[in-house]
């Protein structure tokens, strides 16, 4: 069967053994991804979970890359506001929403920024993860979301991508890494000689500015307790947004 057949088929062709659905498939792709990581998400594993033969789910996806098309398509679902509950007119509480959306199914699967990338490789020669219905429908609310904007076609597909990269880049840089915070209360007075060293050299003026003559340690703790992290995603957010707001006052009339 030829590589695009095979993927429209993926969405469109009924499933052969109604005991077990794709929906399950995916979810518990999910649920061992998300408690061991992609890769352990493997057909045999799947089916060990299932209680079915390896074999049997190839009645359902006959590929890896099929399957991960599905795991791809139930992220998405995630990321979808429920109908009726989308702003309309409003493109920053649109967009916002979405945001916060696509923010919250990140921190519930650690492993999708790197996952979802590799899944969208896997599917992209047969395009069935870019054409299930929850990444089409997600697709929909995002331009749902710009429409008011009176931007230009190409600016409101920029804006949408310039969303999801805040997004994505905020949660691998904030959410996910450790922060100031973990670092241990012994660990202070070393870390304090260590900045107390490296300012002393004089090749790092402005971090000395920002730091001062105290206890520079101390001094860069505080500004990790600054603002929480989801305050930090807010005026992030609002600060893209503003720029967006800026452009769009500037249009012709």
């Amino acid at each position: 069967m030829a590589q695009d057949e095979s993927a429209q088929l993926l969405w469109s062709r009924p499933s052969r053994r109604p005991k077990v659905t794709r929906e399950q498939l995916a979810a518990t792709a999910l649920a061992i991804a998300d408690a061991e990581g992609f890769e352990a998400a493997t057909m045999r594993r799947i089916a060990s979970e299932l209680g079915a033969g390896t074999m049997t789910l190839y009645h359902y996806v006959r590929s890896k890359a099929e399957l991960r098309a599905l795991m791809l398509d139930a992220i998405m679902a995630e990321q979808l506001v429920p109908a009726g509950e989308l702003p309309t007119g409003d493109w920053r509480a649109a967009l916002t929403a979405l945001a916060y959306r696509t923010r919250a199914m990140f921190r519930r699967h650690p492993w999708a920024l790197s996952g979802l990338a590799q899944a969208a490789g896997d599917t992209a020669g047969a395009g069935a993860g870019a054409g299930g219905p929850h990444a089409l429908l997600h697709f929909e609310q995002s331009l749902a979301a710009v429409a008011s904007t009176g931007l230009p076609p190409s600016d409101r597909m920029d804006l949408i991508s310039a969303v999801d990269e805040y997004v994505a880049g905020f949660v691998l840089k904030t959410d996910l890494e450790p922060g100031l915070e973990s670092v241990p209360d012994e660990a202070g007075p070393h870390v304090a000689a260590y900045l107390d060293a490296l300012v002393a050299s004089g090749d790092y003026p402005h971090v000395a500015e920002l730091l001062g003559a105290g206890d520079r340690w101390a001094a860069l703790a505080s500004f990790g307790r600054a603002y929480s992290a989801d305050e930090r995603f807010d005026r992030g957010l609002n600060r893209l947004f503003d720029g967006v707001a800026a452009q769009i006052a500037a249009l012709p009339e």
